[in-house]
């Protein structure tokens, strides 16, 4: 296949995937309008988060269709960057998206299942739970953004190191404002196990974040 077909070849699922996405968060807004207005101001006002923490959002339809949108997005703009900065030689564009998006959707899985394992240890389930809902949505979040510079790196700039760098500084600011908000809101019941939150901060959230960043510095 020569390069101008494998190009073409390559925008087309791109914009596929792209366009699934969209659907997706349209689908989530038509779903619950009330939860989506509220879920677009997240990082000026943590009402969604204080509203909907209850038992159960973890697999509320508006959640789940948000956190497909966010893994999708999340592993198209690792793909593009893995593309970018020349780490791996794809062959098949496709199957190596599929890998990307399984790699993730394994890694947040075991994620997932060791914060529930954890909560269940300390027998204190529903804070886990309202933890982990607090840091997906603000991930969901970030999504928005990934959705955008993958946009711009698909059509528009394409193989722009600037781009993924201000994306992924982006991505952590969010985070980070979600992680300050987390800490305010559960500074009571967090206080017992502050050791083992910063902990699991440092070896979960911060550390795959410092790997990549320095896997893109070398």
């Amino acid at each position: 296949m020569n390069p101008i077909a494998k190009t073409i070849h390559s925008l087309d699922w791109m914009t596929l995937v792209l366009f699934l996405s969209l659907v997706v968060l349209a689908l989530g807004k038509y779903l619950s309008h009330a939860k989506f207005v509220n879920f677009m101001i997240l990082p000026f006002n943590d009402k969604y988060v204080l509203l909907y923490n209850k038992k159960g959002q973890l697999v509320n339809w508006f959640h789940f269709l948000l956190t497909f949108f966010q893994l999708v997005n999340l592993s198209l703009f690792v793909y593009l960057s893995m593309q970018t900065f020349d780490m791996v030689q794809f062959d098949n564009p496709w199957l190596s998206f599929l890998m990307v998006i399984g790699s993730i959707a394994l890694f947040e899985l075991l994620k997932l299942a060791l914060q529930s394992f954890t909560g269940f240890v300390f027998n204190m389930q529903d804070l886990i739970a309202g933890l982990i809902f607090s840091k997906t949505s603000y991930l969901n979040y970030s999504s928005l953004v990934i959705f955008l510079a993958n946009v711009l790196l698909t059509y528009v700039l394409t193989g722009s190191k600037s781009t993924i760098y201000i994306t992924i500084v982006l991505i952590i600011l969010i985070n980070g404002i979600g992680v300050v908000k987390l800490l305010k809101n559960y500074q009571k019941a967090l206080f017992p196990y502050f050791v083992y939150f910063i902990l699991y901060l440092c070896a979960l959230e911060i550390a795959p974040l410092v790997l990549i960043g320095s896997y893109l510095k070398g």
